[in-house]
């Protein structure tokens, strides 16, 4: 190799030490900015793929970004300069010019990720039970979405861990067609290259996972800093997280990452089954690594709208004192799916559909509404100033009664199968497939509000959402000489079709003084997405990219979790000793009748003469 063509560079500002992305014969290469203008630069060898750095001098940055002209390579550094702290001495040798402007490609808040620490280190991710349908739906996926957009160190491998017999180009194969395609095939091609294959015995085989550790560790010491960040990602069941959990850390005794480098673990719900399975699990992972280490994922926390919650929230003064008992009659939270089990009735049966999402998913969105103000919620502090203000709200909520609970199930409506048709499901099975929970927060703010959480499959529409639904105008029907004046609504819409609406009263058109309610809606599809610009990635994207910059606001602690367990365990105990009635309902309903008499008698009052543009009411 004798010459690199810089063709674009992806940053607004660029200072001695910077790691830069650009573009070499129309694949994307990254550098580090050595001195001025000198370029260290990070090269694949076509023949042998293998990577390695070298200097390029003479780069010129030009302020529309687009610098064409062929650069010589410079001799190789030397000992010194490729010390551990090789950034720091480049930083202390060189002239510190003023930066020159560069065309920015990315937002801010790519850039900002751009300029975290992990991004000048080599990365490994093992995805453990990388044969799996999460790991090719999800975080395959997830992992090539902050590849394409720069998210994700040049010097990266992942490897997919499982018992499966498979080479690499099989796992290859295996996840390709879930890769979203990118207008660069190369691209594509370069993520699939770093994704290797490790077969085990089984998940506890510490032989095994001690060879993946003295590979990456390979890896990691080929890299200039000598510094490697590893984060394993547990697409398993959780019933071998423990096992997996124990090998990791033998393994990383003996050959972790030197100088400083980080393991991170990410595991998926469920995270037990009732409180006392997941209080076990929660000790003995806690055995094994500490809190800050672990990563307890639940997807909703990395949803566009549920973080929109926060700022919505504590950002916007009008809400201030609109947001407790004063002026809230009550909350609604929401989650209907429009389709039933589809084949997978045999594993809903073991959950149902309160462990299934209203324990957790749900849980967490009344946590983030209903808490009080934590300290921060951006910066160092934020994480557990957020997770600290839930965790005191879950504790304030009173326990369950049963007479503020409905579960329903559904059945057969024309072409529909019912659940118990559904071949994967016990017969006589009464698991519930439909549940609504009525439950109130004993503190100053909330006294006496009720919040009214319900979800279920075979509904009539397919929706997740937040309803706050507030008192009525003193005197109204006084002042509007008794024409119904409908309350007024906060909606925030989590999915399909994401938006924030207020459903306020004014005067309907013509030559009466009537009140009509309609909308001030803000679409997220019309109003921010319309031009296509706007880079919202999946929550499972956000929430890796989370894991790498270790921000644990997005993310499920210990204490909160066994805290949500407490709530809930009463109350599935009930349910799996057969002492509540199930309703039956059809497929394709609003629910069970019980259902709405349940909610009327909480005094939530639905104006039937409403209909929103974006979907139903």
């Amino acid at each position: 190799l004798s010459s690199v063509q810089v063709l674009s560079l992806e940053v607004d500002m660029v200072n001695i030490g910077d790691r830069v992305n650009y573009y070499t014969n129309g694949t994307r290469a990254v550098g580090v900015v050595l001195k001025r203008q000198v370029l260290l630069v990070q090269v694949e060898h076509e023949d042998t793929k293998r990577r390695s750095w070298v200097p390029v001098q003479s780069v010129h940055l030009e302020a529309a970004g687009a610098a064409e002209a062929e650069e010589e390579v410079a001799p190789p550094l030397s000992p010194t300069e490729l010390s551990t702290d090789w950034k720091a001495a480049a930083a202390a040798a060189a002239p510190k010019p003023a930066p020159p402007q560069v065309r920015m490609h990315r937002q801010m808040s790519m850039q900002s990720a751009i300029q975290e620490r992990y991004m000048t280190d080599a990365l490994t991710v093992v995805v453990v039970g990388a044969s799996g349908d999460l790991a090719k739906k999800k975080t395959y996926p997830a992992l090539f979405d902050l590849f394409v957009h720069g998210l994700l160190p040049w010097d990266l491998t992942v490897i997919g861990v499982a018992r499966s017999p498979l080479s690499d180009d099989d796992l290859r194969t295996k996840i390709r067609p879930f890769l979203k395609a990118s207008k660069d095939d190369q691209l594509l091609d370069s993520f699939l290259a770093r994704c290797v294959y490790r077969s085990m015995k089984s998940y506890d085989d510490a032989e095994g996972m001690a060879a993946v550790h003295s590979e990456i560790l390979e890896l990691e010491q080929a890299h200039p800093s000598g510094t490697g960040n590893r984060v394993f990602y547990f697409a398993i069941p959780p019933n071998v997280f423990l096992q997996t959990a124990q090998v990791i850390k033998q393994a990383s005794a003996k050959a972790g990452p030197r100088n400083g480098g980080f393991i991170r673990i990410i595991v998926e719900k469920p995270f037990g089954h009732d409180y006392q399975s997941a209080l076990a699990l929660t000790e003995s992972l806690g055995a094994i690594f500490d809190e800050e280490s672990i990563y307890r994922i639940d997807h909703y926390l990395g949803k566009e709208m549920v973080q929109n919650l926060v700022v919505l929230r504590f950002g916007n003064i009008m809400f201030d004192s609109l947001w407790d008992r004063n002026s809230v009659a009550s909350v609604q939270i929401t989650f209907k799916e429009n389709f039933g089990t589809q084949g997978r009735g045999g594993y809903f049966d073991n959950y149902g559909i309160i462990r299934d999402i209203m324990q957790n998913h749900l849980m967490q969105v009344m946590a983030l509404v209903g808490m009080d103000t934590p300290m921060q919620v951006l910066g160092a502090a934020s994480s557990n100033a957020i997770r600290d203000a839930k965790v005191a709200l879950i504790k304030s909520i009173r326990p369950i009664s049963l007479e503020d609970v409905v579960l329903g199930q559904y059945t057969k409506s024309g072409d529909e199968l019912g659940y118990l048709d559904d071949p994967t499901v016990p017969k006589g099975s009464t698991t519930p497939t439909f549940a609504t929970v009525v439950m109130y927060v004993d503190n100053h703010r909330w006294e006496g509000v009720p919040f009214i959480m319900r979800a279920g499959k075979a509904l009539n529409e397919r929706k997740a959402e937040v309803r706050m639904q507030l008192r009525d105008v003193p005197g109204s029907s006084r002042i509007f000489n008794a024409y119904p004046t409908p309350r007024n609504e906060l909606v925030v819409r989590l999915q399909p079709d994401e938006a924030v609406y207020f459903k306020t009263n004014i005067k309907a058109p013509g030559l009466h003084t009537e009140p009509q309610q309609v909308e001030l809606n803000l679409s997220y599809n019309s109003r921010l997405y319309a031009d296509g610009d706007v880079y919202s990635p999946d929550a499972y994207t956000r929430l890796i990219l989370d894991v790498l910059t270790g921000r644990q606001a997005g993310f499920v602690r210990s204490d909160e979790l066994l805290e949500a367990w407490k709530l809930w365990d009463p109350l599935l105990k009930a349910v799996d000793d057969g002492l509540l009635p199930v309703h039956l309902y059809e497929y394709g309903t609003r629910g069970p009748q019980a259902s709405q008499d349940l909610i009327e008698r909480c005094g939530y009052t639905r104006n039937v003469a409403y209909n929103w543009q974006g979907g139903s009411t």
